[in-house]
């Protein structure tokens, strides 16, 4: 699929309305229902968050899909969206992550302003992260908002806990007149993807509706020119899983 550089290059982002048709996204449902009831229990608890770990139904997100059942490493390593993301970065791309992410209806918190590279501890910093939502969004069940031209600066903007399961940094700094004026929010049926820049901002208000869930896939992809620091990278995961395990995340 032809994607636009240039939008990407001036907003940190592109949007593109129902990658996949109905049929397409029921199959990725199905196998997503699958992976949750066959593949789940098998996988160590520090790759699948709950709200509240004693409640299957507060599933909040599901690490590394990919490494762990063939359907889902064929979408991440052989389908359309590892084509835009090499489109994007004009160059191969080394799949990193795919991620399931869930808010339930009445329990689905906000995810907080950040920018993924902060997590990434990449140099240069040079990588995207894909969503595809499974289901309709809307502002009502929590659909992505992002600040159109952020990916430009230099440097990441302060990031803090911000006590957000999967997502342990917030920007500590968001809300100037910057920020409000160029958020940009995505509401969109089914089959909606996107896909920013790893240093784009970009935030979702919590699930608010009383009857639907708000299901979506999460993939990473780095630039084969970027450069991981591994170090910085183990130590913040396992800061992160003693966390999420004393909270009872995990």
């Amino acid at each position: 699929m032809k994607v636009s550089t240039e939008d990407f290059e001036r907003d940190g982002y592109i949007a593109i309305s129902e990658l996949y048709n109905k049929d397409e996204i029921a199959d990725i449902n199905i196998n997503v229902d699958r992976f949750v009831r066959d593949v789940v229990p098998t996988m160590p608890t520090s790759r699948v968050y709950y709200e509240d770990k004693t409640n299957a139904s507060t599933l909040k997100q599901i690490q590394m899909m990919f490494e762990y059942d063939s359907y889902f490493s064929n979408l991440m390593n052989h389908g359309t969206v590892r084509t835009i993301a090499e489109s994007l970065l004009q160059e191969a791309v080394v799949p990193i992550n795919m991620q399931l992410f869930n808010k339930p209806q009445g329990t689905g918190g906000p995810t907080p302003p950040h920018q993924d590279g902060y997590y990434f501890h990449l140099s240069p910093c040079r990588a995207v992260t894909g969503w595809l939502a499974l289901e309709a969004v809307d502002q009502e069940n929590g659909c992505i908002h992002y600040v159109r031209g952020s990916h430009k600066s230099a440097d990441f903007r302060p990031h803090g806990k911000s006590n957000v399961l999967g997502f342990s940094q917030g920007i500590t700094d968001f809300g100037n007149d910057s920020d409000i004026q160029n958020s940009v929010g995505f509401p969109g049926p089914a089959g909606t993807f996107l896909m920013h820049d790893a240093r784009t901002i970009h935030f979702a208000d919590p699930n608010q509706s009383v009857d639907r869930s708000r299901r979506a896939l999460g993939f990473i992809y780095y630039a084969q020119s970027a450069k991981e620091d591994i170090e910085a990278k183990i130590a913040y995961q396992e800061k992160l899983d003693k966390q999420l395990a004393d909270d009872r995340k995990i």
